[in-house]
């Protein structure tokens, strides 16, 4: 287990230049499934989440060559499912949760597909409901094994269909889409997720040969075809590292430009990070965080505590709640951070309250922030990081606290976050990573 010792206190100044996005990332690498034709994927994240959805693909079979840090080609002309059943592809997926979204090309393609219960971050339950019975409306058998926790389905014939999913799932969506390309005759999707990243997924399916109109909205209708071929596609910046340096900014009283942010596809996390009272300034496509003394949380018309909760695209992304309740802590005023998907994300608040902050946990969902203005510096202390976005938002505290902290069980960081210390360090952090 590897940790991070952070001096806070540190003002930071410079540029810094966004990774691609990590959720776009495994959902495009495990679309190259899709077909037995080369597939060129630009600007990959250097994580570990990544980095091991790209080593599983190539054990079962998928021919990769690294052109450079962040550009692959991908050629999946067969795929070895005896080693789908080996105990060594079993711990490979059950330790990344994005594996789960490598059974929809391959069921469709091949007509099976198989992996094992995936694990990922401990935010309470995550249903995978959408995914199989999104599968089982297209023609599949589904089977979940207790013995092994196990998912398995099968369907050589798939046919096109009308559903509405129960929740507008970006995971559950990405799989279905990707299984329809290749059914055979019209699929309709309603509630469909609609975020960059699914748009993203969506535009390099189309450049692949697939037909799907509706690109943008919650109402997706796609055409079935009978083979996809090979493409070339970028991903985005990162919009949650965005809005985590945009958090990180404020909260350490730096001056930074995040550059190249894909400024159109962030929807509403500027906005969002505008209601904690943080001025922000787009300059062509970079985004510019002045020195900040202090920063005022807005409240409603009616002078009632700002409410920020995370709601499906166009909505606020869930994955950046925790950087604005803790972001909040410094702030002047009171604000309510509702956080409706997972019931385990909040509960990382005990740490920052060790270290000061004013937080009352309402319930699994619900953490009300009261801000201390900077009139009170937030303490140092030892915590452990329980998941990606938490672990990242406990970094930021303590870079902003008096003293020296340390955090360990970084690993859950490095899934999400490429080279975060040496990239903060070069602004003026002061970040020792121990192994």
């Amino acid at each position: 287990m590897s940790s991070f010792v952070i001096h806070g206190g540190k003002k930071l100044k410079g540029d810094i230049t966004p990774q691609g996005a990590k959720n776009e990332a495994l959902q495009i690498i495990s679309a190259v499934l899709l077909t037995p034709e080369k597939v060129t994927i630009h600007n990959i994240p250097n994580i570990r989440d990544v980095n091991k959805l790209i080593d599983l693909i190539e054990s079962i079979g998928v021919k990769v060559e690294k052109l450079s840090d962040s550009s692959y080609t991908f050629t999946a002309k067969e795929v070895d499912f005896n080693y789908l059943q080996t105990e060594e592809y079993r711990e490979k997926s059950i330790s990344l949760r994005g594996s789960i979204m490598m059974i929809g090309p391959l069921l469709t393609r091949f007509g099976k597909g198989y992996i094992p219960k995936p694990g990922g971050d401990k935010i309470g339950r995550r249903r995978v409901d959408t995914h199989f019975i999104g599968f089982e409306k297209l023609g599949a058998k589904f089977e979940f094994s207790h013995k092994d926790n196990s998912y398995k389905v099968t369907g050589k014939h798939l046919q096109g269909a009308k559903m509405l999913l129960e929740e507008a799932s970006v995971t559950g969506t990405a799989n279905i889409i990707m299984t329809a390309v290749m059914a055979k005759g019209q699929t309709v999707i309603y509630n469909a997720a609609c975020e960059p990243y699914i748009q993203q997924l969506c535009k390099m399916l189309v450049s692949m040969g697939a037909k799907i109109s509706g690109i943008g909205s919650n109402l997706l209708t796609i055409e079935g075809v009978k083979e996809l071929g090979g493409c070339e596609h970028t991903i985005l910046p990162d919009m949650i590292e965005i809005g985590s340096f945009i958090g990180l900014a404020a909260m350490t009283g730096s001056e930074i430009t995040i550059k190249n942010v894909s400024f159109e596809n962030l929807g509403i996390i500027p906005t969002a990070f505008r209601r904690l009272g943080i001025q922000l300034e787009k300059l062509n496509d970079d985004i510019y965080i002045p020195e900040h003394r202090h920063y005022q949380i807005e409240t409603f018309i009616d002078g009632s505590i700002m409410t920020i909760a995370d709601a499906p695209w166009p909505g606020l992304t869930p994955d950046l709640l925790s950087v604005m309740l803790v972001t909040a802590t410094q702030a002047k005023g009171s604000v309510l951070i509702h956080q409706k998907m997972f019931e385990s994300r909040l509960f990382f608040v005990d740490k920052l309250i060790d270290m000061g902050a004013q937080i009352i946990l309402c319930d699994p969902h619900r953490a009300t922030v009261i801000g201390l203005d900077n009139k009170i510096q937030l303490r140092a202390t030892d915590m452990t990081s329980p998941d990606i976005r938490a672990g990242v938002a406990l970094l930021i505290a303590a870079m902003s606290a008096d003293g020296v902290s340390t955090i360990h069980n970084i690993e859950q960081i490095d899934r999400g976050y490429q080279n975060i210390d040496n990239r903060l360090n070069a602004l003026g952090a002061d970040i020792k990573r121990i192994d």
